[in-house]
């Protein structure tokens, strides 16, 4: 019978065979989940583009976008077409007017949204409003954590949108991820902010964030108080998002669930620009060379010039 030889080997060539091994693994590991990592002094930009109906379209490439800076084309420098992590914050109206069945159909929405709808490398917050904003939760990761936050919520008071959104605004300067989104749900007019609507608009436009609304507009709401979807529609539009008006909060669901699939379809680049910040807004246009496609995005930024 022939003997087995045993081999022994030095500990060092051991741990340095096992440190190969996990650089290995780990360089395989990252080329399988790639990630989008824009510099510190790029501009990234997130894109929904559609058709004419507004079919969202995916499949697109580098080169088939264009980005002007203040009419200035700039050179794409990163692209991803992959999903990349969100973090979403839900902004609920709170209000007297959402009482009884339009509260419980919220909490059923918003439990699928971030149960079901979102991923789990995602992370969201939750928050209400109805004359004062109030934070629900901090950033929480996964989403599915903040199923049953809105338990035992008892909609009362006036509807403070244009407060809530200068107030929630700032929370997605801490956020984790690349991608961020904020959604608006509200039955009624701004009936007790301190804010105006321009005010708001302002606090928002420092944010690279994707701003959606959902104006519920009931056939038998009091004139006065209904829904203004014109208002937020100025919310939204510049951002990128968009708003959308529903008849009842049974409708929640199907439209929450129209924002998640677009949040999975969206793509992501980042540029440098040519320019060095000198402190000025500046305007951002993408533009879909391919097709007869829209391309929604943020509008401007502010370049910021960093003193040491």
């Amino acid at each position: 019978m022939a003997r087995i030889r045993k081999l022994h080997l030095p500990l060092s060539a051991v741990l340095v065979a096992i440190v190969c091994f996990a650089v290995s693994l780990f360089a395989t590991v990252s080329a399988q989940t790639p990630r989008f990592r824009a510099r510190t002094d790029a501009v990234t930009v997130t894109v929904t583009v559609t058709d004419s109906i507004g079919r969202l379209i995916t499949g697109l490439t580098k080169d088939d976008f264009q980005v002007f800076e203040d009419g200035v084309e700039e050179q794409i420098a990163q692209f991803t077409d992959d999903r990349v992590p969100v973090s979403l914050g839900v902004v609920l109206d709170s209000s007297d007017s959402m009482r009884g069945e339009a509260m419980s159909d919220a909490r059923h929405a918003l439990d699928r949204f971030v149960g079901e709808l979102l991923d789990e490398e995602d992370e969201a917050f939750v928050a209400t409003f109805n004359h004062i904003p109030r934070s629900m939760t901090p950033w929480r990761k996964p989403p599915a954590t903040l199923i049953d936050v809105l338990a035992g919520l008892k909609p009362t008071g006036a509807t403070a949108i244009y407060d809530a959104v200068a107030a929630f605004a700032p929370q997605f300067d801490r956020r984790s991820n690349v991608r961020a989104a904020m959604v608006v749900i509200s039955d009624g007019a701004d009936t007790a902010s301190d804010r105006t609507l321009q005010q708001a608009r302002d606090v928002l436009r420092r944010s690279d964030t994707f701003v959606y609304a959902i104006g519920i507009d009931a056939p038998d709401a009091r004139p006065s108080t209904r829904v203004n979807p014109e208002a937020l529609r100025e919310i939204t539009g510049p951002s990128g998002g968009y708003t959308e008006v529903v008849r009842s909060a049974a409708d929640l669901g199907p439209a929450t669930a129209r924002i998640a699939d677009e949040l999975n379809k969206q793509y992501t680049f980042a540029y440098v620009s040519s320019r060095p910040p000198d402190n000025t807004w500046r305007n951002i246009r993408v533009h879909v060379t391919k097709g007869d496609y829209l391309a929604r995005a943020r509008r401007m930024y502010f370049a910021e010039k960093v003193t040491s």
